[in-house]
């Protein structure tokens, strides 16, 4: 037992991680395809635009690129055009976004589970994993792997049947609102890291300007505990 008065730190049943704005700064890579794309069929195209697809589902995204860009591709043409682009840009050098690696490790260390819940699709996903340290992730759940995407909270509960915790003892880091929808319906506490939009504050979600400086046992604060 521990002395009378001091608080025992507790740690996160998991931690769920969205990938691009997130774990890495992968947004630029995605809007400088989203450029070339509608460019290269003779369409008009702006950063507002792709600010509103951000941590959406990649083949509504890509509808959205049809209607409004005036691509005349099938979505899924468009999303493996988009993916070779973004692909090709990371390979040559993966951003990270800062602190995210850092805690990723202390959670490792410390013997906190992580997911990766991401609607980018195997081959990107893949291709950042694999930079990262062994054992990172003990899941990865992507965006082709699901048949409801983010808002739907459908990626964060297979993330957490996977390894097999209560979404409602986990803590999700994102950094959109859609993402963050889709962690909170699931039932998680959502850490928002805001970077390409804003995400506004809200009931179960706590905003942060960065990952830097955080600890396991500050995300587990976050968690409700029983009375």
């Amino acid at each position: 037992m521990p002395p009378e008065g001091v608080r025992v730190a507790t740690l996160p049943a998991a931690v769920l991680w969205d990938m691009d704005g997130t774990l890495a700064d992968t947004e630029p890579a995605w809007i400088a395809a989203e450029h070339r794309l509608v460019a290269a069929h003779g369409g008009r195209w702006s950063d507002e635009h792709s600010l509103a697809l951000v941590g959406s589902d990649l083949m509504t995204a890509a509808s959205y690129i049809r209607l409004h860009g005036g691509v005349p591709l099938e979505p899924e043409q468009i999303v493996h055009t988009l993916l070779d682009d973004v692909v090709g840009q990371v390979a040559r050098g993966i951003p990270w976004q800062p602190g995210a690696v850092e805690l990723l490790c202390s959670l490792r260390d410390a013997g906190v589970p992580c997911a990766l819940v991401t609607m980018s699709w195997t081959r990107l996903v893949g291709a950042v994993v694999d930079a990262l340290p062994e054992g990172a992730f003990g899941c990865v759940v992507a965006g082709d792997a699901v048949d409801r995407g983010k808002p739907h909270p459908e990626p964060y509960l297979r993330a957490t049947a996977a390894l097999g915790v209560d979404p409602r003892s986990c803590v999700a880091i994102e950094d959109s609102p859609t993402g963050a929808a889709s962690a909170e319906a699931a039932g998680c506490h959502v850490v928002a890291v805001p970077h390409a939009v804003d995400v506004p504050p809200g009931p179960g979600r706590t905003v942060v300007p960065t990952l830097v400086g955080l600890a396991p046992e500050t995300l587990g604060a976050l968690v409700p505990r029983p009375a």
